[in-house]
């Protein structure tokens, strides 16, 4: 299944002045027959992505609104965020159905002021954890295809990242992991940031895309005319600054392999991501964007502070990352806390000084102290914040 979903954010004249309009479209592929579920799912997330975007923080649609769909009248009663929902337009192409949805949603009071801002990431290369699953098709690329199209599309539907990838070569992660080398994945993601100049780093494995009964029935589902390929993936993101753990998510789906046995299938083609089992990792990447906007929204926005001069400092944040002149930071020491069996805990001094944004570029941006005292005590790499 394929899912793609944009917000438009158009704003339409309405009677009430306490509520925006919000037009949002989804498109999914019918699978097996079944175009109610397509359609379900379409509107389903279009209205989740439209109530992100107007500034809510959604963990699932249901629990926004009750009553969402029934199978011939859109109906919805309000349940805090949404004042009223319509569907606008719905068309039947082949095997895709498209939707248009318009919500009337009440505004809300920034939840965070660093949802302002949008994060750096780095993006690290996926592992196949079982290598010798991608023989069939001989998809061994999607490691590095499926970060590179994530990422682009982070860059173009996200609302609060901004991207680098680091693909030509695996990380260590997968096996630290496997040895629950916790202190070693702190190290790793710090080493990372600092190299790459990012505030958060993102790691991923590939599960599984084993065949359903492949592994009871040899070959035998060969002489089946469909037969279903597993996609499974887990999701890693660490703070870059102190290693910890900010997010982390599993994620599966399934679809008809629809390619030959002996057949080697490229997965940088067209022809890979409009099939079916393509259609449904691209499903999965349109889920984990939105789990990722919502997670990441009200993370601290942390610039390091990268030249110091009397009261003035410049931070690794700028227009990029939506900084502006006169918007005001706290500043941090980073004090991480050694205990005596060698575990590492994030711990900040907190400094007496704010700056204010004076000038700006596109990758960084020049603070002055808001009551002109000298820095005194702020150091190379400590960190500017913005909650």
């Amino acid at each position: 299944m394929r899912l793609f979903i944009s917000a438009l954010l158009l704003f339409f004249i309405t009677h009430s002045a306490d509520a925006q309009w919000y037009e949002a479209q989804g498109k999914s592929v019918i699978m097996q027959g079944n175009a109610e579920r397509a359609k379900t799912l379409a509107i389903e997330n279009a209205l989740k992505k439209a109530l992100l975007v107007a500034g809510a923080s959604v963990s699932s649609v249901q629990k926004t609104v009750n009553g969402l769909l029934t199978q011939n009248e859109i109906n919805i009663r309000a349940s805090g965020t949404v004042n009223s929902f319509e569907l606008v337009d719905e068309n039947y192409e082949g095997n895709l159905v498209t939707v248009t949805i318009r919500a009337d949603i009440f505004p809300q009071s920034k939840q965070c002021f660093s949802s302002d801002y949008r994060k750096s990431l780095l993006i690290t290369r996926s592992n196949l954890m079982h290598r010798e699953q991608a023989s069939i098709g001989k998809v061994y690329a999607l490691d590095n295809k499926l970060m590179a199209k994530l990422a682009y599309k982070i860059n173009n539907q996200g609302i609060y990242l901004d991207t680098r990838l680091l693909l030509k070569e695996k990380s260590q992660f997968s096996r630290l992991n496997n040895s629950l080398q916790v202190e070693a994945i702190k190290s790793l993601t710090m080493s990372l940031a600092n190299i790459s100049d990012t505030q958060y780093v993102m790691y991923s494995e590939i599960n599984d895309i084993s065949f359903a009964q492949g592994s009871t029935n040899g070959w035998q589902f060969w002489q089946e005319d469909v037969f279903n390929r597993q996609f499974s993936v887990s999701l890693y993101i660490y703070n870059g600054s102190n290693g910890e753990s900010v997010f982390t998510k599993q994620y599966r789906s399934s679809a008809p392999w629809e390619f030959g046995k002996r057949q080697q299938v490229d997965v940088h083609s067209e022809v890979f991501w409009q099939s079916q089992y393509g259609m449904a990792i691209e499903k999965v990447l349109g889920d984990m964007i939105i789990d990722i906007d919502e997670n990441m929204m009200c993370q601290p926005t942390r610039g390091k502070i990268v030249q110091i001069a009397g009261n003035s400092l410049t931070i690794n944040l700028g227009k990029r990352h939506g900084v502006k002149v006169g918007d005001e930071f706290s500043l941090l020491h980073l004090n991480n806390i050694i205990t005596d069996a060698g575990k590492t805990y994030a711990g900040f001094n907190v400094s007496p000084y704010t700056v204010k944004i004076t000038q700006v570029s596109q990758q960084s941006a020049q603070a002055m102290t808001t009551d002109g005292q000298l820095l005194g005590n702020i150091q190379l790499n400590d960190l500017a914040v913005r909650y």
